[in-house]
């Protein structure tokens, strides 16, 4: 419910008595489990990342190039899907909120985790792979924002174009420190 009411109304219109409306509960209630409407919006954003980060930890099993073609899939079909909730984490939420932005931090950490060890099998990996990857989630972010503002292409063409930028990713870290391969068919 909270994606919703995020999405059809802004943070600062929103109300306490809104909120427990839209919730069939007394408002009494929402004060006791979120404290105020921060509260309830921090634990919209969280539940939100981890809606995303649990789709991305999905089909372990899969091969590696399926696994990831999934994982994206299911990254673009989430932010079609929450737009609202997707742009606050991709943004930082309201203005710049430092709470957001930590729920945020987490977020990527998880999503990098998840890749590095779908890539290299590993979490644990040296800067210069960090760094890469980092930039490539920041490009995600940024392909997705403007793909859900002006839907130039359909998603399977901006999946594709992730999973590209991905590898040519892969690559250059490989390129920049051998002992970090690119993943490839074999391995």
């Amino acid at each position: 419910m909270g994606h919703t009411l995020f999405a059809d109304m802004s943070y600062d219109a929103l109300s306490m008595d809104e909120i427990a409306r839209r919730a069939d509960v007394a408002k009494g209630l929402v004060y006791y489990y979120f404290g105020n409407k921060r509260g309830y919006y921090l634990a919209v954003v969280e539940d939100a990342a981890g809606e995303l980060l649990l789709r991305a930890a999905q089909d372990t099993g899969l091969p590696r190039a399926e696994r990831l073609r999934r994982t994206l899939d299911d990254y673009l079909r989430y932010a079609e899907q929450h737009q609202s909730a997707y742009r606050t984490i991709a943004t930082g939420g309201v203005g710049h909120d430092t709470q957001v932005l930590a729920i945020r931090e987490r977020a990527r950490d998880s999503l990098l985790s998840t890749l590095a060890e779908s890539a290299w099998g590993s979490a644990e990996i040296p800067a210069i792979a960090r760094t890469a990857m980092i930039g490539w989630l920041s490009s995600v972010e940024a392909i997705t924002l403007d793909w859900l503002q002006t839907r130039p292409l359909d998603r399977d063409a901006v999946r594709e174009l992730l999973v590209r930028t991905l590898h040519y990713t892969l690559r250059a870290v490989e390129d920049c420190d051998p002992t970090w391969p690119a993943p490839t068919a074999e391995r």
